[in-house]
Parts: C-alpha cells; structure tokens; sequence
C-alpha cells in the first residue's frame, strides 16, 4: 500500500471512494461529500489542508485523511480527518493513515492535532489513543446526524511536545516513524 499527497488529478477516484462509504457513516461527515464541488474545492486546497489519500498494491483508493490547519489563535492545531474503505478496515490502514497524518501536521510545524470522533466509535477511539491522543472533551448531544439523532462527539487530543517528550524518555521517540 501506498500512501501519497492527494493531487488534484485523484478528484474523481476520491469521489468514487467516498461514495462506497454507508450513508450512516457519511452522516457523520462535517462536510457534505455528496454535494457537487466539495472534493473539487479540496483540491483548489483554499484552507492549506494536507491530504493524503491511501492506493492498495492494484491502484484501487482505500483510505483518505487531511490535516486542516486551524486558523488565527488556533493556527498551531491541526484537525485530523480519516476516513478508511468499509471492505478494508481493521487490516491496518487506518492506523498508518493516522501516522501519516500526524507526520504531516508536525512537519508543517503544528504543534497539536485534534480528532473529532462519535462517542460510539469505539475502534476510531482506540486507534487514536494508541497513538497517543487523549481524550479532551466529551460534547454531548453536539452531532445531528442526517435522520435528525443527537449523538455525543469526543474531542481526542495530541500535544506533539509533551508526546514525544515522554516517548523519548521510555526510548521510543521513533514510534510515529
């Protein structure tokens, strides 16, 4: 598998990823992907995102994930967002998709990457905790799904100096490599 900067040239196979995803799962989305241009104006990239998308070894999408730069006083924190192929999950994808990201927002100087998740999303909650992320706030009742059902949103956190200051400590300071 292959994990690469998303390019405007990827538009269409994005597209077509995001619309294997169940609509139960899509309702989740901040952003409607179903909408005309929403995968295009990802890649005029007005916001600075750093995406990446995830090619299995016969060309096919099986993974997606951005970085969103927050924006004036928030400019140091980076908004994770991933999103793995229904037919591929728990084969690990997910996880190298997450490192990528992390990668990505720290090279491009970020010093705290957040993730966002549905309070009943368990694996996608231990797939980031994992990683180091910890849990920051609970907001409950915060998401409206497309069917109108509130639903409770995690906001998972990873400071990358106080991370990595203890994986250096124990010795595995190269873990997100």
């Amino acid at each position: 598998m292959e994990i690469r900067p998303f390019t405007p040239d990827d538009a269409h196979e994005v597209e077509a990823f995001l619309a294997r995803i169940p609509t139960g799962e899509s309702a989740f989305f901040k952003e409607d992907i179903s909408a005309p241009r929403t995968v295009e104006q990802w890649s005029e990239n007005p916001t600075g995102a750093h995406r990446l998308i995830a090619v299995d070894g016969d060309g096919s999408m099986v993974g997606y994930t951005a970085v969103n730069p927050g924006l004036g006083w928030s400019s140091h924190v980076g908004d994770i967002r991933l999103v793995v192929d229904p037919e591929q999950r728990r084969s690990g994808i997910g996880r190298q998709l997450a490192r990528a990201a992390l990668r990505a927002g720290i090279e491009a100087g970020l010093t705290k990457m957040v993730v966002e998740v549905v309070a009943d999303q368990q694996p996608a909650i231990n797939l980031f905790t994992s990683l180091g992320f910890t849990p920051e706030a609970l907001l409950r009742d915060h998401v409206r799904d497309r069917n109108g059902d509130l639903h409770d949103l995690m906001l998972l956190a990873h400071n990358v100096q106080d991370v990595h200051s203890t994986m250096a400590t124990v010795g595995i300071d190269d873990a997100l490599a």
